[in-house]
């Protein structure tokens, strides 16, 4: 199997204000839930649930392993202001949906978070990036503060979290992979 796709991030010195957010956004481990405001909002997200799942069948294959990380995305990305999809495409491009993906620069899981990120805003505990909900929350969390960083530049923003800032192959990938999963 190829290595995963992360390029070398850099940890970079964060504001006291930036560390705290992003601690206190990966602390909560409440397991993902969807709120809905009305019926309407409930049937957008069964038909968003129902369409991915269908498309991402053939890379995961097992029924409720799939669901649970749909929804997972879902409640993450959402979490953090992101589109699902985005993070789809993402995800598609970093670890081609591999839970267990380590990249040759280290990075780790679905979202290929780097794991210097487990000491500058979590417990340390590098393992825990192997893990579903950990691993999607702290790539969301991460991707959210680049895109705060860079004034909501998205392609800026892609670069920075891939370690490739500057550099159109990785943000122009993301992006065509995102297209997939609107």
């Amino acid at each position: 199997m190829p290595p995963a796709q992360a390029g070398n991030q850099k940890e970079e010195a964060l504001a006291d204000s930036v560390r705290l957010a992003l601690s206190n956004a990966i602390k909560d481990a409440t397991p993902p839930t969807p709120t809905f405001r009305d019926p309407s909002e409930r049937a957008r997200y069964q038909n968003w649930l129902d369409t991915m799942s269908y498309r991402l069948k053939r890379k995961l294959a097992d029924d409720q392993t799939r669901n649970e990380f749909l929804a997972t995305v879902w409640y993450e990305a959402r979490r953090a202001g992101l589109d699902p999809g985005m993070v789809l495409g993402l995800i598609q491009v970093e670890s081609a949906y591999r839970k267990y993906a380590v990249s040759l620069a280290g990075a780790r899981g679905y979202m290929q978070v780097m794991p210097f990120w487990t000491g500058v805003i979590g417990d340390s505990n590098r393992r825990a990036l192997f893990d579903m909900q950990t691993n999607l929350r702290y790539g969301c969390a991460i991707l959210r503060m680049y895109i705060d960083m860079e004034a909501g530049n998205l392609y800026l923003a892609l670069g920075r979290y891939n370690g490739s800032r500057g550099k159109p192959e990785y943000p122009n990938a993301v992006l065509r992979a995102w297209n997939n999963w609107k």
